[in-house]
């Protein structure tokens, strides 16, 4: 049996490895660049306090084969490269996730292709220059703080259109407050509507998904993500599985919390269909958020598992350290195949 994973982000890595333990099936992994990426540590690239990627030949078990490349089409049975490779499989896994844009004159955040720009752009910045961070969620707060850590002679400005930290409970939110004044970052509510004087501007906003399966003729809700059964496989082509940002779970929030079970189970399912067991369906909930607040600070908000958040949270130095090891066990999951989640509230 040949198995396709298109994609090596958190979900499609922890998919490959996963399945390539658990089937007798010929895995190949499909990625437009040799390395992985570690998403959460995007504004840590960009603010050059440390690193977001990983060769892919350390991430993958040896078994797997990888394919560096651009999908252009998902066919039927095949996968379609853009420099016109095609590759036959006989079940896919669809983890494309995320393909952030940005407005002319500014820098995504969420891919690391934009970050390295962004990282050269800052890097280039003198003393007293001025950068804008577009977007209060943890990616916007983030990104704000190590930049202001990191370039302390910057002027660094934070805009939001709505309640930073909104995914926050109230006493979280006015901790993340409280550490971004101490670091010297100025929060403004309001749209970004085009050039402000800042002398950088950085994009904050992730919620945009790659449109692949939408061009492929995959059935996609109305942001392309791909609409899937219980089992997490796509309602018109049941031969794929989708995981990820790409996949359209109900109450699935973006993020590494979210693809990593998804990316587990659906490979499991994957398995579970090529040795003649039944399926399982889909169950996961949510322990909580976190944000750094540059290196030595973050915020830690517990969670219920339907994701809304408790009167539970710390911060500080001990918050960052946490943040750290959630980071690291991110990767650390993804890499060996092992994770474990607990189910959707009843």
């Amino acid at each position: 049996m040949k198995v396709v994973v298109i994609g090596a982000g958190y979900a499609g890595t922890i998919a490959a490895n996963r399945l390539v333990k658990k089937a007798d099936a010929e895995v190949t992994v499909v990625n437009p660049r040799a390395e992985f990426v570690e998403r959460v540590r995007l504004h840590e690239h960009i603010a050059g306090s440390g690193t977001a990627v990983t060769p892919l030949t350390e991430m993958l078990d040896p078994r797997i084969r990888l394919v560096v490349g651009a999908v252009d089409t998902i066919g039927d049975g095949t996968v379609l490269l853009a420099d016109g490779t095609s590759l036959p499989f006989d079940r896919a896994i669809y983890a494309a996730g995320g393909a952030p844009t940005a407005p002319s004159g500014t820098h995504v955040v969420g891919t690391i292709e934009t970050a390295e720009r962004a990282r050269q752009a800052l890097a280039g910045l003198p003393d007293g220059a001025a950068v804008t961070v577009v977007g209060g969620g943890l990616t916007g707060i983030e990104t704000a703080a190590e930049v202001a850590e990191s370039r302390p002679g910057l002027r660094v400005r934070l805009l939001s259109d709505g309640e930073v930290g909104a995914s926050l409970g109230a006493g979280a939110r006015a901790r993340v407050r409280r550490d971004l004044d101490r670091l010297g970052v100025v929060v403004e509510r309001g749209r970004y509507a085009g050039d402000d004087g800042a002398d950088l501007v950085l994009w904050a906003v992730a919620t945009q998904v790659s449109d692949l399966a939408a061009r492929s003729g995959l059935a996609v809700d109305a942001v392309s993500r791909v609409v899937v059964d219980e089992f997490l496989r796509s309602v018109s082509d049941p031969r794929i599985t989708a995981v990820g940002d790409g996949a359209a779970v109900p109450g699935a929030r973006l993020s590494c919390q979210t693809a990593l079970p998804q990316g587990a189970h659906g490979a499991d399912n994957v398995a579970r269909e090529l040795a003649g067991a039944p399926m399982k369906a889909y169950s996961m909930g949510y322990i909580g958020q976190n944000v750094s607040i540059g290196r030595r600070s973050a915020v830690i908000q517990a969670a219920r598992r339907d994701d809304t958040p408790t009167r539970i949270r710390f911060g500080g130095r001990p918050a960052a350290l946490f943040k750290e090891l959630v980071c690291r066990g991110a990767k650390g999951g993804a890499r060996t195949a092992r994770y474990a989640w607990l189910p959707a509230p009843r």
